[in-house]
């Protein structure tokens, strides 16, 4: 079986490869890494355990040392501004009451009509109100003095 090992290390540097570009993360390159220097190893020592050593030791390495770098130059995923954001801060009329915190009701901003909830009830029709903030769906808003 030694003998063969050296193909059994490609083979599995090849599946990870595979793994590799069927995704859309760094998953496995660095076990790539690690297959092909436990390969070389094998062309010189029979021991299966020291090519497990190598492949184990090349692929935390290379994560180690190039995760970092990956990072630096991998385009990170910031929030994305929905144009449901330009409603923060403006002023609407509330067209419907809410008693109760957990209350939800209904306001007019920017001509539109969107379900509202306050942190301070009472709010009563015609009330005029800011935008505080958006939570799914949902506007919070707080009474204008």
């Amino acid at each position: 079986m030694e003998e063969y090992m050296a193909y059994v290390w490609i083979g599995v540097a090849v599946f990870m490869a595979v793994i590799e570009m069927a995704t859309t993360q760094l998953v496995s390159v660095w076990f790539v890494i690690g297959a092909l220097c436990a390969a070389f190893t094998s062309l010189f020592t029979d021991s299966i355990v020291n090519q497990l050593v190598v492949f184990v030791g090349v692929s935390g390495i290379a994560l180690i040392v190039t995760r970092p770098l990956v990072k630096r130059f991998k385009k990170t995923t910031e929030k994305v501004n929905t144009n449901a954001d330009r409603l923060i801060g403006e002023i609407g009329v509330m067209r419907s009451d809410i008693t109760d915190p957990e209350e939800v009701g209904q306001a007019r901003v920017l001509g539109s009509v969107w379900s509202v909830r306050t942190g301070s009830p009472p709010l009563k029709k015609g009330d005029k109100v800011r935008v505080l903030s958006i939570e799914g769906v949902k506007l919070i808003v707080e009474k204008v003095q």
